[in-house]
């Protein structure tokens, strides 16, 4: 018995109890890690469809608009359902725009650094990234709350504007939750 089992362990082991301990702690924070990135790509991939949702609401305005339209009845307020809608989708994509890396980058100069360098400049741009969404989502809270309290509504229909302004400033949080795993992913050696 104790023959099958010298037989099965390596023959040279490199490592003791404190470096298998390492890997362990090293292997748990992957995991975690691997939870928090698949949760928040949760979280993008419900917000597109809630901004599909959207779209698919202005289409079907649109088209009935227009066919009511020829015969003299056009929808009262169409034009600001479909605006404050568009401002939904375009603050809902955002965030898994990103993520799926399906923004415009200009990159001809960074593919000449090494990837060290790269890297660095990759995490520099992302804090950046980061302040400035939290700047935008701190703004758009902030006028959220004056829509709120002044209750600003839109022109025709009375729509109440702040719901649309505190999802604003929650897409852009998201943002740069998601700019933060980017970082994260360079960490790990898993950016692209």
């Amino acid at each position: 018995m104790q023959n099958e089992k010298r037989r099965n362990r390596p023959r040279y082991s490199t490592t003791n109890e404190s470096t298998s301990g390492e890997n362990v702690s090293q292997e748990e924070e992957r995991r975690r890690m691997k939870r928090f990135l698949d949760g928040v790509l949760k979280i993008n991939t419900g917000m597109q469809t809630i901004a599909a949702i959207f779209l698919s609401f202005i289409i079907l305005l649109t088209t009935v608009d227009v066919v009511v339209r020829i015969f003299g009845k056009p929808i009262p307020g169409a034009v600001e359902i479909i605006a404050i809608c568009a401002g939904v989708v375009l603050g809902f994509t955002v965030p898994i725009s990103f993520w799926m890396k399906s923004h415009i980058s200009v990159d001809f100069v960074v593919n000449w650094l090494p990837t060290r360098a790269k890297n660095l400049l990759n995490v520099i741009t992302k804090c950046i990234g980061i302040g400035l969404c939290l700047l935008i989502s701190w703004n758009f809270i902030k006028i959220a709350t004056g829509f709120w309290k002044g209750a600003e509504v839109s022109g025709t229909l009375e729509i109440p504007l702040y719901p649309v302004a505190y999802a604003l400033g929650i897409c852009f949080l998201v943002l740069s939750i998601s700019l933060f795993c980017d970082i994260l992913k360079i960490h790990g050696g898993s950016h692209e």
